[in-house]
């Protein structure tokens, strides 16, 4: 679910999210993403402006609600990087699915395989319900809901889910006279 949560992420980087305000505004806050998410990279500006690119073609796929749109879309982002697919053992040993990005993939392609297989193993896992738009009717973020119980609302709990509390304290404290 790892590349389930990227996807989310850099689809939420966008200026949608946050009011206005691109945090993939450079280089830096790029490396930065990379970073969290455990990505070995140089970024550059034509790394960045791919990546934004990337961005943009990842929050359509996770627009979609059926299956089979949502498949053809992580597809699609999956074909420009990868190289091969395979079977390589987890800690405990089992088999379990790798996809290698080509030798010379692009910084963004690379990204796009790590999220694309992300989308297609909530997709095959959670099924299309988990692919959602965040209830903030302040925010236009979407995610995919890999929580266990399957019942998140917000794309960014700390960030959306704090400001619709924020806002609901206020409407009761506006309504109670205080």
């Amino acid at each position: 679910m790892a590349g389930a949560g990227l996807a989310t992420e850099l689809v939420n980087t966008g200026p949608g999210v946050w009011h206005g305000d691109d945090q993939l505004p450079d280089v830096a806050a790029l490396r930065a993403f990379l970073d969290e998410h455990g990505v070995a990279a140089a970024p550059t500006t034509g790394d960045l402006t791919a990546v934004r690119d990337l961005r943009s073609r990842l929050r359509a796929v996770l627009d979609l609600r059926d299956a089979a749109s949502l498949a053809d879309g992580a597809a699609d982002l999956v074909a420009p990087g990868l190289g091969t697919v395979g079977l390589v053992p987890d800690e405990r040993g089992r088999p379990q699915w790798s996809a290698r990005p080509r030798p010379d993939a692009g910084l963004a392609d690379r990204l796009a395989l790590l999220a694309g297989v992300g989308v297609l193993g909530a997709l095959r896992t959670l099924g299309p319900e988990r692919f959602r738009d965040c209830a903030s009717d302040t925010c236009s973020g979407v995610f995919i809901d890999t929580s266990r119980p399957g019942r998140r609302r917000y794309c960014m709990p700390d960030l959306c889910g704090n400001r619709a509390n924020v806002a609901a304290y206020r409407a009761r404290q506006k309504a109670g006279g205080n």
